[in-house]
């Protein structure tokens, strides 16, 4: 069974990925499993600028194939903020809900979509960057108790339930993340076959 690091210390986001690649033949370990690692600094200019920088770093210091995901809310009338600055834009969840509401006010245009962009890096260097978006409106409160981070205002299109009102296995059918995982694991056996082969050099 092939290894692979989950260049997070984020519990719920490693969850995620173990759901999301339960049916590979690949074993999830995250920086969790390793000691001393400190992350790198995301200043990267976009999703993909960052995703690469912590899925490089980590399969350096790891000596494992690695993989990162950069994600986060754009908001359409807040001029796609946070974007990349979604983790950073409060001190907890409930507060960076509670300044996108108070930001967004009463304006009525609600469109926003959660963006995830994932990097694979092995043998020190980034293999490929996969990006996976859904779309959606942020309403007026938030409702539900599942999910993090700005799950409980966002109401994908075509739900009357938000990411924090589905289940773990409904979210994992049409989230942001999981449409890069499918991407990602598409390239990786069928155009590269690193599961196989590339991951054997380590």
């Amino acid at each position: 069974m092939a290894q692979l690091v989950a260049a997070t210390y984020n519990m719920h986001k490693l969850e995620e990925y173990k759901e999301l690649l339960a049916d590979q033949n690949i074993e999830i370990v995250s920086l969790n499993d390793y000691s001393g690692y400190e992350e790198p600094e995301e200043n990267g200019k976009n999703f993909a600028e960052n995703a690469s920088i912590k899925a490089l770093e980590a399969a350096n210091y790891c000596d494992t194939p690695s993989f990162a995901d950069d994600s986060g809310l754009e908001v359409e009338a807040l001029d796609n903020a946070p974007g990349i600055y979604s983790a950073r834009y409060a001190e907890n969840d409930e507060a960076r809900i509670a300044r996108i509401l108070k930001e967004l006010g009463d304006n009525p245009n609600r469109r926003a979509r959660f963006v995830c962009v994932i990097a694979i890096a092995a043998n020190g260097e980034v293999i490929e960057t996969f990006r996976g978006e859904v779309n959606g409106v942020i309403i007026d409160a938030p409702r539900g108790d599942n999910g993090f981070g700005y799950d409980p205002i966002f109401l994908p299109d075509g739900y009357d339930k938000t990411f924090a009102e589905l289940s773990a296995e409904e979210k994992n059918k049409i989230s942001h993340r999981a449409k890069a995982v499918a991407k990602a694991i598409g390239f990786v056996e069928e155009e590269m076959g690193i599961l196989d082969d590339e991951f054997d050099d380590f």
